[in-house]
């Protein structure tokens, strides 16, 4: 027993002088509170939510046994009426007795349909007049046909100048057809210029939105200013007049619509007839592009004028050598005479 207690007291003096290791060291508990153990309601309340949720969950419906019990009594009755080959399937894509949902089947093409609706309400044109329409629509039918016959004949060219004969006109028939067909169609573009600036005339001279003055008579005005003198370009820089010509003058008329100077639908109705001579334009521009190096250039009414005024100068200068040659003889004869 004494050994015991002496023994303990020689281990406790030993205690005392012991060194400290460097690496150790001393930490409050503001170092370590973070690592104590803390109730889980602290430390994750969201987890411990969701974890309070996933256990406790009730059912979605109380059974009620005694009507369990009761149905499971009651024997069946057959009712061969309502069996089918479906009456006992599973639907896939939704469950039995609900009605179809109505946005399950969307048309994709919805939009695109209702485009071509406003397409074709634009270019049906029910509220323009029958007169208006129809006059307009045939007005516009020399144009397209003068650009549609551009087109062939310049086909015509290129295959006889590919296969060495032509399919149902020769080259030089197509080339004569060809320089027969842009006169025409460049002076119909200036009366159809005209026409349609003089239409603001007539609405001026009938009060139409009321009296606009200079205003709306410059409209009838400009017009035939810029569309006649194209008469004198060759054909290319003519077309290319009247296809922005045309266009501005649409651009004017929707205004004017807009504005009350004139019908509400006048604004469509000019877009249907701008559209259609625009194309034929277009289509007369690369019919002749294709062909620009292959035939002869027409001579217009400015090389007419001046092969005209070379005439007439050769003309004037044969009469006067004719003169004087004959006063020249005249004197030799006098001077034999003497």
């Amino acid at each position: 027993m004494f050994r015991a207690g002496a023994a303990r007291q020689l281990r406790a003096l030993s205690g005392l002088g012991a060194s400290v290791p460097r690496s150790s060291q001393f930490s409050s508990k503001l170092c370590t509170i973070s690592q104590a153990t803390r109730p889980l309601a602290i430390g994750k309340p969201m987890t411990l939510a969701v974890a309070r949720y996933a256990t406790q969950q009730a059912p979605m419906d109380k059974i009620n046994k005694e009507v369990e019990a009761r149905l499971g009594d009651e024997k069946l009755k057959a009712d061969p009426e309502t069996v089918s080959s479906t009456s006992s399937t599973h639907p896939v894509f939704g469950e039995v007795g609900m009605t179809e949902d109505p946005h399950k089947d969307a048309d994709m093409m919805a939009g695109v349909k209702n485009d071509m609706k406003t397409i074709k309400d634009t270019f049906s044109l029910q509220e323009v007049p029958r007169e208006a329409y129809n006059l307009g629509m045939a007005g516009v039918l020399p144009y397209l046909g003068t650009s549609i016959s551009t087109v062939y004949c310049a086909w015509e060219i290129n295959h006889a100048h590919n296969t060495g004969s032509g399919f149902m006109l020769s080259e030089q028939t197509a080339e004569a057809a060809l320089h027969v067909l842009e006169p025409l169609q460049v002076g119909y573009g200036a009366v159809i210029i005209s026409f349609l600036g003089a239409i603001h005339w007539g609405l001026e001279f009938a009060g139409y939105g009321g009296t606009k003055g200079y205003k709306r008579y410059a409209i009838g005005v400009w017009t035939p200013a810029v569309a006649w003198p194209t008469i004198f370009l060759p054909v290319e820089y003519a077309l290319i007049t009247q296809f922005v010509a045309f266009n501005f003058l649409y651009y004017t008329d929707s205004r004017a619509s807009k504005r009350g100077w004139a019908p509400p639908w006048y604004a469509v109705y000019r877009f249907v007839l701008t559209f259609i001579v625009g194309a034929s334009i277009v289509m007369s521009l690369i019919g002749r592009g294709q062909i620009a190096d292959r035939i002869n250039k027409l001579p217009g009414p400015a090389d007419r004028v001046r092969a005209l005024r070379e005439a007439q100068a050769q003309q004037l200068s044969d009469e006067e050598t004719a003169r004087r040659a004959k006063v020249v003889s005249k004197d030799e004869q006098e001077d034999d005479e003497e």
